[in-house]
């Protein structure tokens, strides 16, 4: 796997004789190890250990109905477990662009969620969006935002 644009991770890879694992903190098992699952996996490790997130406050593979769809996004940060999200992000692998179908669709799984945060990423390129409010456009901003401070 290439180098990301985040810290180094000290992730728990294993192999079998079909294929290599990484063991997701979140999930609490090992799960194949694709180019995607790299990129969640450095995103997951950057916002607990270098942005205060707690891991009891994270999803992954959250899942949300979508026009009687189920859908799921990558990640999803809760600011407590009975309230709504405070950031949603969707992992592409590293080289997939950041497209403009790439923020629809998690803006669109926003329109579910409801969160303050919409982040996309690659591992390379990462792209945050403040979300003021319903009916407000979307507000790029410099960085991926810590946790909430009362949290």
């Amino acid at each position: 796997m290439i180098p990301l644009n985040f810290p180094p991770a000290n992730l728990v890879i294993s192999t079998t004789d079909q294929s290599v694992m990484v063991f997701d903190r979140i999930r609490r098992r090992h799960v194949a190890l694709t180019p995607e699952e790299w990129v969640r996996q450095h995103l997951i490790h950057y916002l607990v250990e270098h942005r205060g997130y707690r891991p009891s406050l994270i999803s992954v593979e959250a899942k949300l109905k979508l026009n009687r769809m189920t859908r799921r996004a990558d990640v999803v940060c809760w600011v407590d477990p009975n309230s709504k999200p405070w950031l949603v992000a969707e992992c592409k692998a590293p080289e997939v662009d950041l497209s403009q179908m790439v923020l629809d669709q998690a803006l669109r799984y926003n329109m579910v969620l409801n969160a303050k945060y919409v982040l996309i990423t690659n591992g390379l390129i990462h792209v945050c969006y403040e979300m003021p409010g319903s009916g407000t456009t979307a507000k790029m901003i410099g960085v991926i935002p810590d946790a909430p401070s009362f949290i």
